[in-house]
């Protein structure tokens, strides 16, 4: 009996209930066990620790005890109806990878990872931004420089229209990036400068309709680059879509470019984008929009200078003649008043009436 209740007492390195563990592996799984908060006796040993499919909907400022855990590097919280991390909640000093696919995300403090920059090297968050408020936390968080050794970041499956500008500027050793299966509709304020190490971008299963000049000069302008997935979004091809067309022809970054097909207008739906040539689309010359405008904003602008500039010489040459003229207006203007004032003195005396009534006088 002695021996049995020293067995059952819970020893420094023991394993905490509803969890399995496994010593020799370094690694602790506590899954679809209905936790609501992470268990606070986890072994010192851990590396790999799995707390998914539970209820925890918060994770507070010290969950993971950084002194008690100075090991674990690898963590997956996915399927835990997640909605707040707070932050320091993931202030962990080896840790490399996290997952935190699959929660419905709130908030997310920028500061979620400590004050100081962090190990982490692999980030997912698929499925984990439907609430697309949280998603400028994220941006602020990426920005702050706190994960510069990111070299994973997994945002597909999120539904989102659009990304906050500068998102991915502080991340120079950003290796794949994975944008699939969301909405976006456009990448006009997406910069993919300072992403030099950047060799796999994900962009398919969107809602993209044509990659302007400035989003291709940047994907030209990085040296790793050599996987683009754009399939399965909806291209419009228009004049607009030939500068995409040009640089697919003479790219070897987009990967099944073949396979790339119109989506609008109906006349052209199914046609291979690798297939099309200004005839097609029947453009005289690519078109540009805001610089399209710019320039005719311009030529208005000369346009008016110019017939203002006619008009005052014009009225300069003929002051004499307009000065002629205003005065004679002036002159008649006078006699008219004059006339009406005649009138109204006679109307305004009834002798005088009476007299402009009788005839005999």
């Amino acid at each position: 009996p002695v021996l049995l209740g020293c067995g059952s007492a819970q020893q420094p390195g023991g394993c905490p209930d509803l969890c399995e563990c496994s010593e020799p592996a370094r690694t602790v799984k506590c899954v679809n066990r209905n936790l609501t908060a992470v268990p606070p006796d986890l072994p010192p040993y851990v590396r790999s620790l799995f707390i998914t499919g539970n209820s925890l909907t918060h994770l507070p400022a010290g969950a993971f005890s950084a002194q008690r855990l100075p090991d674990l590097s690898a963590l997956n919280l996915s399927g835990n109806h997640l909605q707040a991390v707070e932050a320091g909640a993931l202030a962990l000093p080896a840790l490399r990878q996290l997952d935190l696919s699959g929660n419905a995300l709130v908030s997310l403090s920028p500061q979620a990872f400590g004050e100081g920059g962090s190990p982490l090297e692999e980030l997912a968050l698929r499925g984990a931004l439907r609430n697309h408020g949280v998603l400028f936390s994220l941006a602020a968080l990426l920005q702050s420089g706190a994960l510069r050794n990111l070299s994973r970041l997994d945002l597909a499956d999120n539904g989102l229209l659009v990304l906050p500008a500068g998102m991915f500027t502080a991340l120079p050793a950003l290796r794949l990036l994975d944008l699939g299966n969301n909405s976006l509709v456009g990448l006009q304020n997406v910069s993919f400068q300072g992403l030099g190490q950047l060799q796999s971008l994900n962009l398919s299963n969107n809602s993209l309709a044509v990659l302007w000049n400035s989003t291709l000069a940047q994907f030209r302008s990085l040296p790793t680059l050599r996987h683009i997935d754009l399939g399965h979004n909806t291209w419009v091809c228009d004049c607009a879509i030939e500068d995409l067309v040009a640089w697919l022809k003479e790219s070897d970054q987009v990967e099944g470019k073949e396979a790339l097909t119109c989506a609008y207008p109906d006349k052209m739906l199914g046609k291979a984008l690798l297939k099309i040539n200004s005839l097609d689309l029947n453009c005289s010359v690519p078109i540009d929009l805001p610089s399209q405008l710019q320039t005719s904003y311009v030529f208005l602008g000369i346009v008016l200078a110019l017939i203002g500039a006619i008009f005052l010489l014009v009225l300069y040459l003929n002051r004499k003649g307009i000065k002629k003229w205003m005065h004679n207006i002036r002159d008649a203007c006078r006699d008219h008043m004059e006339g009406y004032h005649y009138r109204y003195e006679i109307n305004a005396d009834p002798r005088l009436t009476n007299l402009s009534s009788n005839s005999d006088v």
